[in-house]
C-alpha cells in the first residue's frame, strides 16, 4: 500500500473502531472537529490528545503507518509553528537575536496551533482508514435521509463525496507518477526563482486534470454499463444497525466533551 497519503485509504481490519456503525464515527469525528477549536490549556489538550491516541490503539492501525502517511501534512503543521513564533509579540522574550525575537506566547500559540491541526488530520484520517467508502456512502444517506423531503439529492451528494474521498489516493499517486516522469526530463520544481517554480508546475497540472477527467469518464462509463440509476429503489448488502457498543462510544464521547468544557473553565 502506498503510503504517500493515507487520507482516502482503507486499512482491512476487525478492530472494535472497525466494527462501530459508520454514523457513530462519522458523528464522533463531525463534534470532535468543532470540539477541538475549544481547548484552550494543558488539560483539555491533553484530554484530547488521549482520545485520539486511544481511538488510533483501538483501530489497531500502526501507529508509525499513520505517522509516515501523515508525511505531506508535516510541512503545513511545521509552517504553521514557524509563522506563530515570527507574527506573535506576547509573553516573554525567549529568545534574542536583535533583529528577531521569539516571544513565549509565540511558542505556546504555535504549539497549540499545530497540535489542533494534527489532531484533526489523525481523526478524519481515522475515520477512512477504519471505514470503506460504501460504508461511508450508507451512513451519509441514512443521516440526510430528512433532507429527502425537500427534493434534496441525498443519495448524489453522499456518493459524490465518497469518490471523492476514495480518489485522493489515487490523484497523489498519480501526482508522483508525473512529478517523476518530469523530473526525469529535467524539469526542476525545487529550485530556481519562484516565477520559474510556478511555471515548472504547469506541465504537472495538465496531465493531471487529464488522468483525472479520464478515471472520472471511466468511472461514469461503469456506473452506466452496471445500470446505475440512482438511490431509489436500490437495496443495500448491509444494513447499518446501532449496537450497544455504539451507544457506549457515544456515552463516552459525551462524558469526554463534559469533562472538557469543566477543565477548560
Amino acid at each position: 500500500m502506498n503510503n504517500a497519503l493515507i487520507i482516502g485509504q482503507y486499512v482491512p481490519g476487525n478492530s472494535f473502531i472497525h466494527r462501530l456503525d459508520p454514523r457513530t464515527k462519522i458523528t464522533v469525528v463531525f463534534f470532535f472537529v468543532i470540539v477541538v477549536f475549544f481547548a484552550n490549556n494543558v488539560p483539555t489538550y491533553s484530554l484530547l490528545t488521549a482520545f485520539s491516541l486511544l481511538c488510533v490503539l483501538n483501530s489497531k492501525v500502526p501507529l508509525q503507518f499513520i505517522l509516515k502517511g501523515l508525511l505531506p501534512v508535516w510541512f503545513l503543521i511545521i509552517f504553521t509553528f514557524i509563522l506563530h513564533l515570527i507574527i506573535t509579540n506576547e509573553g516573554n522574550v525567549v529568545v534574542d537575536w536583535g533583529f528577531f525575537k521569539i516571544y513565549s506566547g509565540g511558542i505556546i500559540q504555535g504549539f497549540a496551533i499545530s497540535l489542533r491541526f494534527f489532531l484533526l488530520i489523525l481523526t478524519t484520517s481515522l475515520l477512512t482508514l477504519t471505514t470503506t467508502p460504501i460504508e461511508i456512502t450508507d451512513a451519509m444517506e441514512e443521516m440526510l435521509h430528512p433532507l429527502k423531503k425537500i427534493k434534496f439529492p441525498v443519495h448524489e451528494l453522499a456518493l459524490m463525496m465518497s469518490i471523492s474521498l476514495r480518489f485522493i489516493p489515487t490523484l497523489m499517486q498519480e501526482t508522483d507518477k508525473i512529478s517523476r516522469a518530469q523530473a526525469a526530463r529535467g524539469v526542476d520544481f525545487r529550485t530556481g526563482p519562484v516565477k520559474d517554480r510556478i511555471m515548472a508546475v504547469i506541465p504537472l497540472l495538465v496531465p493531471l486534470f487529464v488522468s483525472a477527467f479520464k478515471r472520472a469518464e471511466d468511472l461514469a462509463m461503469a456506473m452506466e454499463a452496471r445500470g446505475y440509476q440512482g438511490g431509489e429503489g436500490r437495496s443495500k448488502l448491509r444494513e447499518l444497525h446501532v449496537g450497544t457498543k455504539d451507544i457506549l462510544v457515544l456515552i463516552a464521547f459525551v462524558l469526554m466533551l463534559a469533562a472538557l468544557f469543566v477543565l477548560r473553565q
